[in-house]
Protein backbone atom coordinates (compact mmCIF):
# COMPACT_ATOMS: atom_id res chain seq x y z
CA UNK A 1 0.00 0.00 0.00
CA UNK A 2 1.24 3.48 -0.82
CA UNK A 3 1.95 5.63 2.22
CA UNK A 4 1.27 9.33 2.60
CA UNK A 5 4.67 9.70 4.31
CA UNK A 6 6.63 9.83 1.03
CA UNK A 7 7.86 6.25 1.25
CA UNK A 8 6.55 2.72 0.97
CA UNK A 9 8.23 0.07 3.09
CA UNK A 10 6.45 -2.82 1.35
CA UNK A 11 7.25 -1.76 -2.22
CA UNK A 12 7.48 -5.38 -3.49
CA UNK A 13 3.72 -5.68 -2.97
CA UNK A 14 3.07 -2.90 -5.49
CA UNK A 15 2.44 -3.89 -9.11
CA UNK A 16 3.07 -2.18 -12.42
CA UNK A 17 6.80 -1.53 -12.04
CA UNK A 18 8.66 -0.57 -15.21
CA UNK A 19 12.11 0.63 -16.15
CA UNK A 20 12.79 3.26 -18.79
CA UNK A 21 13.73 2.05 -22.25
CA UNK A 22 16.70 4.41 -21.90
CA UNK A 23 18.14 2.25 -19.11
CA UNK A 24 21.20 0.26 -20.03
CA UNK A 25 21.30 -3.51 -19.86
CA UNK A 26 23.75 -3.57 -16.95
CA UNK A 27 21.17 -2.36 -14.38
CA UNK A 28 23.86 -0.12 -12.92
CA UNK A 29 21.98 3.10 -12.23
CA UNK A 30 18.32 2.46 -12.97
CA UNK A 31 15.10 3.45 -11.32
CA UNK A 32 11.76 1.72 -11.62
CA UNK A 33 8.43 3.52 -11.45
CA UNK A 34 5.05 1.93 -10.73
CA UNK A 35 1.95 3.02 -12.64
CA UNK A 36 -1.60 3.25 -11.40
CA UNK A 37 -1.27 4.88 -7.98
CA UNK A 38 -2.33 8.28 -6.65
CA UNK A 39 1.34 9.02 -5.90
CA UNK A 40 4.30 7.92 -8.03
CA UNK A 41 6.31 5.12 -6.35
CA UNK A 42 9.99 5.03 -7.38
CA UNK A 43 12.55 2.40 -6.37
CA UNK A 44 16.11 1.32 -7.12
CA UNK A 45 15.99 -1.44 -9.73
CA UNK A 46 18.79 -3.27 -7.91
CA UNK A 47 16.79 -3.33 -4.65
CA UNK A 48 13.37 -4.58 -5.72
CA UNK A 49 12.66 -5.90 -2.21
CA UNK A 50 13.54 -2.59 -0.61
CA UNK A 51 11.44 0.49 0.01
CA UNK A 52 10.23 3.01 -2.55
CA UNK A 53 9.94 6.77 -2.40
CA UNK A 54 6.70 8.38 -3.46
CA UNK A 55 6.21 11.65 -5.29
CA UNK A 56 3.18 13.67 -6.21
CA UNK A 57 2.38 13.31 -9.92
CA UNK A 58 3.18 17.00 -10.37
CA UNK A 59 6.49 16.72 -8.53
CA UNK A 60 7.54 13.68 -10.57
CA UNK A 61 6.61 15.43 -13.82
CA UNK A 62 8.65 18.49 -12.84
CA UNK A 63 11.64 16.27 -11.98
CA UNK A 64 11.52 14.34 -15.28
CA UNK A 65 11.05 17.55 -17.26
CA UNK A 66 14.03 19.16 -15.53
CA UNK A 67 16.18 16.14 -16.42
CA UNK A 68 15.07 16.19 -20.05
CA UNK A 69 15.71 19.94 -20.28
CA UNK A 70 19.23 19.56 -18.89
CA UNK A 71 18.48 21.52 -15.72
CA UNK A 72 19.81 18.63 -13.59
CA UNK A 73 22.73 16.28 -14.07
CA UNK A 74 21.70 12.73 -14.80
Amino acid sequence: MVSSRRSVADAPTLTGWFKSSYSGGSNGECLEVARGYATVPVRDSKATNGPALTFSPEGWTRFVTALKDGQLSA
